[in-house]
């Protein structure tokens, strides 16, 4: 079965970094494209980043341009989302998802067929 697992959320201070990732199983990962999206408390689930299959194109929220970047290994069935000077606004659950259709909708979370559970990410003030 299709399974995606989050790892390396935690707390940090305003200004910190972290690096979240996604391991994929149960799929030919290279097929996929990937993206971050994360929820806050109270609100709707936001899209943060997304790659292609090959890695070679990006999209980001442009509140986390300049400060976040995601990368895959495929070798490694990995996608990661590198974030460096985070701030009170970043704090969420972070999930990953993986959309088989090659869609250009990537912003949108229904183009997505798989998704993780999720890993917290907390930024103290």
């Amino acid at each position: 079965q299709v399974q995606l697992v989050e790892s390396g959320g935690g707390l940090v201070q305003a200004g910190g970094s972290l690096r979240l990732s996604c391991a994929a199983s149960g799929l030919t990962f290279s097929n996929y494209q990937l993206g971050w999206f994360r929820q806050a408390p109270g609100k709707e689930r936001e899209f943060v980043a997304a790659i292609s299959r090959s890695g070679d194109s990006t999209d980001y929220l442009d509140s986390v341009k300049g400060r976040f970047t995601i990368s895959r290994d495929n070798a490694k069935n990995t996608v990661y989302l590198q974030m460096n000077s985070l701030k009170p606004e970043d704090t969420a659950v972070y999930y990953c998802a993986a959309d088989r259709t090659f869609s250009t909708r990537v912003t949108n979370r229904r183009t997505y067929d798989y998704w993780g559970q999720g890993t917290q990410v907390t930024v103290s003030s």
